[in-house]
């Protein structure tokens, strides 16, 4: 029998492919099938019954904690944002207002100092202050290649290598957030305990972390 995937002659194609994350919550749904299956545990004894229940409370512990270990893992990126901001505020000042900074980003950054983004920021949103963020930076970047005599200006060099550091830090909490999402969407199709619970719930898929596409289209630039 030959193999189904024959990378030696194909299909291929040549002009490649992207790939996107899909911005969409699936909603997670159990059909008869189900109610027959817990139906048919109590039919068979008040012992196969009780002990289904005590799973299923288990799973809705357990799916519960998972959904704090989202938030939390949401937290540490929007921390790391908020100091980028701070250093973005910063390093506008030390070039003495050389860059515009846009207004609907500072509007996220009020919300932040006020302390209702962690726990404010949807997954979109999130995805989009970070976007936001890269965008102020590449301005500050600009104006700092634009005026020579800056680069020789100690406090604006840490800034930029506290960004570049804290993109780095970002970049980690986003693997680290979108492994936990990926065990909750795991999760939530297990059935028949965690599926079964997380339908009763009414719970659903989670989305991870994607990039703008303005910066996909950077990724795909020359820059040596």
């Amino acid at each position: 029998m030959a193999n189904e995937l024959d990378e030696m002659t194909g299909p291929v194609n040549q002009q490649g492919r992207d790939v996107n994350v899909i911005e969409k919550q699936i909603p997670v749904k159990t059909g008869v099938g189900s109610i027959i299956f817990e139906v048919i545990l109590w039919v068979l004894g008040i012992i196969p019954g009780i002990i289904f229940t005590i799973m299923k409370i288990n799973a809705r512990t357990y799916l519960r904690q998972l959904q704090q270990k989202i938030q939390h893992d949401a937290s540490q990126i929007d921390n790391y944002l908020e100091q980028r901001v701070m250093i973005l505020q910063n390093a506008a000042k030390l070039l003495d207002k050389a860059i515009d900074l846009d207004k609907d980003t500072m509007t996220k950054v009020a919300a932040y100092r006020a302390g209702t983004s962690p726990s404010a920021l949807e997954d979109a949103s999130r995805n989009q202050t970070q976007a936001d963020i890269d965008k102020l930076f590449a301005q500050v970047n600009v104006a700092f290649e634009q005026y020579p005599e800056l680069k020789a200006h100690n406090e604006i060099e840490q800034c930029l290598n506290q960004n570049a550091y804290l993109q780095k830090e970002i970049t980690a909490a986003r693997e680290l957030y979108n492994d936990t999402v990926y065990t909750w969407n795991s999760a939530i199709q297990a059935w028949p305990t965690k599926m079964i619970v997380a339908s009763k719930l009414g719970y659903t898929t989670r989305i991870p972390f994607s990039t703008s596409a303005e910066i996909k289209q950077q990724a795909r630039s020359v820059f040596f």
